[in-house]
């Protein structure tokens, strides 16, 4: 089989995608990604668009999923889906996608808030005659205030 020009071999694709052979290989396995040819000899070579579906992978794994139910979600491409499935199945893996990032950012916007109250609570701490030690909680509760710290402060003080 005569491979065409425009498409990578396995070592390249790793390169190009950031990753490395087994993990390619496992995601063969999982069915995640799928060859776009094979060489006589059994080398893999990948279009340079797939680079996007490792990325793709990559975040999800950022977003929480195994790569089994990533899998699932993904589903594998079939030539004997209908035009309707398959934008079906794309629409399912973006909202999903969405979802998750929707959760992250919110999660994110928690951590800021935590990190707000902190900072403020620190500027509070600048005139403060209390320092807290190994030896000593001064600090907890607030001697000042007499409120408990911020969490983040807690543990950093």
């Amino acid at each position: 089989m005569s491979v065409p020009e425009d498409l990578l071999k396995i070592g390249e694709f790793a390169r190009v995608a950031d990753t490395n052979l087994r993990t390619l290989r496992y995601y063969e396995e999982l069915g995640l990604l799928v060859p776009a040819a094979r060489s006589e000899g059994g080398f893999r070579y990948y279009r340079p668009t797939d680079v996007n579906r490792v990325r793709l992978i990559w975040d999800l794994q950022q977003l929480g999923l195994q790569l089994e139910q990533i899998a699932k979600l993904l589903g594998q491409r079939d030539a004997s889906e209908s035009h309707a499935q398959l934008l079906d199945r794309v629409r399912v893996a973006l909202d999903e996608q969405d979802r998750l990032l929707q959760l992250r950012i919110a999660e994110l916007e928690g951590q800021r808030s935590r990190v707000a109250v902190a900072t403020n609570k620190l500027a509070e701490c600048a005139g403060c005659q209390h320092h807290p030690s190994l030896e000593n909680n001064f600090c907890e509760p607030c001697r000042a205030s007499q409120d408990t710290l911020p969490d983040l402060l807690s543990a950093l003080f």
